[in-house]
């Protein structure tokens, strides 16, 4: 493992020249699993130069070069002056994933050197895969897609959006999903995805996220709800593929017997066209406010949009990175100004919403390759019968 994360400490680095920023002291949990390759309590430190310092707080017994057990935050600094040979003069944290407090007692505790937010640094540091990581997200998606294979056979009449969501949540456990949907971003969350039927995919949710869904308890308003499954609905099924610490993001809908609505139908050939439309343009340089704008372009002439990424509350992007995450970088959206590059690796998910019908759409997850890009979730896209 120490070639990748020295691959990975490199790619830091690059990022941390690029603003003179001179360390790093990360604590996420995300971030942690990135640059030390697990999870635990503390912080690793990111010099200019040298192998990083893991000060760590929990689980004890770990062992390994520039391990340093710490109690307290404050125990970092005593212990970096017997460490480096200079103290830097600027250090960047994760500013926008610290609680007030942390920020402050690791402010005041390294009185004297100027505090950065580290949280684009990451970002774009995380943004293009080693070859690593896109193996590993290669394999998410196999086992993502063996998942969906079995919705079909899960179903049995009068079963709700919630009785087929925690099926797939138990099949998925036991297929090796480590269950822990991870999401970049202030008060994002959900239980492992989204299980949606019907016109619960026109409830407006909180999250930022492409579809809603109102939830089955106002305290995680989003995804299932309860709703009986009937002929002619819509299930949209959109679960993250967690197997190996990295995240493939993919989307199926069924219909329950037959789906005899028109609109639907064209909404759903739609969302096809709109994938291989993008296939065709996405690479290497490519802005990706383009993907968007091409998405758009092609919803307007099927005279679907209204419909397109929501009806009642409409989201504001086509697709997003995942990795580590959901919600990395680039962001298919309209303002965004990230460039594709070689490696990295996004979903994209053109949809609709049909009032009286559900969801419609595919969502897959592509890797940017050398002058294109790869699906690595790969099942089929049509819209399958359940029930007949």
């Amino acid at each position: 493992m120490y070639p990748e994360l020295s691959q990975r400490w490199a790619k830091i680095r690059n990022e941390m020249k690029k603003d003179n920023t001179e360390a790093c002291l990360l604590t996420s949990s995300a971030n942690l699993f990135y640059s030390a390759g697990r999870v635990f309590k503390g912080y690793i430190y990111i010099g200019k130069e040298g192998d990083p310092l893991f000060f760590i707080q929990r689980p004890v017994g770990l062992k390994g070069d520039n391990i340093h057990y710490i109690k307290k935050q404050e125990d970092i600094l005593p212990l970096l002056k017997t460490l480096v040979n200079e103290l830097p003069a600027n250090i960047a944290v994760e500013a926008d994933y610290l609680s007030y407090n942390d920020y402050k007692r690791l402010e005041k505790a390294f009185d004297g050197i100027e505090f950065k937010n580290a949280n684009t640094l990451l970002r774009m540091a995380r943004a293009v895969k080693t070859d690593y990581e896109i193996q590993k997200l290669k394999e998410s998606g196999l086992k993502h897609a063996a998942l969906y294979s079995h919705i079909p056979a899960i179903y049995e009449e009068g079963m709700t959006d919630t009785d087929i969501s925690i099926e797939l949540e138990r099949l998925s456990r036991q297929m090796g999903s480590l269950g822990i949907f991870r999401i970049f971003g202030a008060s994002m969350e959900v239980f492992a995805g989204s299980v949606i039927a019907g016109d619960n995919a026109d409830s407006p949710s909180p999250y930022d996220f492409a579809m809603g869904g109102s939830g089955i308890n106002p305290s995680l308003p989003v995804g299932a709800d309860g709703t009986l499954l009937k002929p002619g609905m819509t299930l949209m099924v959109d679960l993250g593929g967690n197997f190996n610490g990295y995240m493939t993001d993919m989307t199926r809908v069924f219909v329950v017997e037959e789906l005899k609505n028109d609109l639907a139908k064209k909404a759903h050939e739609c969302s096809r066209i709109i994938q291989e439309e993008i296939k065709k343009i996405a690479a290497p340089g490519v802005e990706a406010k383009k993907l968007y704008e091409k998405a758009l372009e092609i919803a307007e002439s099927c005279d679907l949009k209204r419909y397109f990424m929501g009806h009642t509350q409409q989201a504001g992007f086509i697709g997003h990175g995942v990795g580590i995450e959901i919600n990395e970088m680039p962001v298919l959206a309209p303002r965004s100004r990230d460039i594709l590059e070689k490696g990295m690796v996004f979903a994209l998910e053109p949809k609709f919403v049909i009032p009286g019908v559900g969801a419609v759409g595919n969502e897959n997850t592509f890797v940017v390759t050398d002058n294109g890009i790869e699906q690595i979730t790969n099942l089929d896209e049509d819209i399958l019968s359940i029930g007949l």
